[in-house]
């Protein structure tokens, strides 16, 4: 990199740790997160998802640095000074893209690769926010969208590493396989919910490609953003159609504050319907992060198959 564009890069660096708005609590990374003292390249990316996909295909080839601990919400989360480190020395730099990562957009476009850049435009979902027509960025939910992702990780580290593209590709087409049978699995598990049951509540709005994959109605009173305000409308309109659907269950997330939902069970006790909140260790959906490494759902096909039968247990 020449001179002016490092410097470019890292004033960019320091006016997002500056301004960028969206924050939550610190946590350590997990030690094979680390960059230990190597001659290995590394490999930068946004969050736990980009950080499981670079093992499954790159293992312990690359050292990989995660910006978003596993376990917090990107939409909340604050870059932090030690993050222009791990941007700066990164030799390869992953991102989602559809605007996932918010106000570091710019910064990662600059020198960054964007997973989601091959994905077709009519692939892509949109939310109507406050009058303006956005991408949804929950892509991961769509397997195929994310195996397009997969690839474009793959080919970029062949690049990185082309002495290892070999072993990349075959382990990038046993992953694909793999993928291919977390789908199957999916289906079958899922189609034992009965129809009258196959309504997804959940607190914001990660899971549309989820339901359009699967044919499940998901229905959130919050929009895509989890910092954002929940209109009386949107959570009457919610409690509203719990109550006129018998819906068994609705559910919590992992990365958001389970409060909103013990909320939506009350207001339906008011009117004399009774709704169970699933929450508690365990017992919440991953929307915007794999758990930490050690615990269930540490990795995307964990974290695929915990929600799966998390919804299958509760409505079927």
């Amino acid at each position: 990199m020449k001179l002016h564009k490092k410097n470019q890069f890292i004033t960019l660096v320091l006016i997002l740790i500056a301004v960028i708005a969206v924050g939550c609590s610190t946590q350590d990374l997990n030690k094979d997160q680390e960059v230990e003292s190597s001659d290995k390249p590394v490999v930068t990316v946004t969050t736990s998802f980009l950080n499981d996909m670079v093992y499954q295909i790159a293992g312990d080839t690359v050292a990989r640095e995660m910006i978003i601990p596993a376990g917090e919400d990107p939409h909340l989360y604050v870059a932090k000074p030690e993050d222009l480190d791990k941007l700066s020395k990164g030799d390869l730099i992953l991102y989602h893209g559809l605007h996932f990562e918010g106000k570091m957009v710019d910064l990662l476009e600059d020198r960054g690769v964007a997973v989601a850049k091959n994905f077709d435009e009519s692939d892509i979902g949109e939310f109507d926010q406050d009058g303006e027509i956005i991408d949804d960025p929950h892509f991961w939910f769509d397997i195929d969208l994310y195996k397009k992702a997969v690839d474009v990780a793959s080919e970029e580290l062949q690049k990185l590493l082309p002495e290892n593209k070999e072993m990349y590709q075959e382990n990038t087409e046993n992953y694909l396989q793999e993928l291919d049978e977390l789908d199957k699995y999916n289906r079958e598990e899922l189609a034992k919910i009965p129809d009258e049951n196959r309504y997804l509540i959940t607190p914001h709005d990660a899971f549309n490609y989820f339901s359009r994959r699967y044919d499940m109605p998901v229905i959130a009173p919050q929009g895509v953003s989890t910092d954002a305000e929940v209109a009386v409308s949107e959570m009457d309109n919610t409690v509203n159609f719990i109550v006129d659907h018998q819906v068994k269950a609705i559910f919590a997330e992992s990365t958001t504050d389970p409060k909103r939902m013990e909320s939506l069970k009350e207001a339906a006790a008011k009117k004399g319907f009774e709704v169970k909140v699933v929450s508690g260790d365990d017992q919440e959906l991953f929307s915007d992060s794999l758990a930490p490494e050690g615990k269930s759902g540490d990795t995307y096909i964990d974290m695929y198959k915990h929600n799966t039968d998390l919804i299958v247990e509760n409505l079927k």
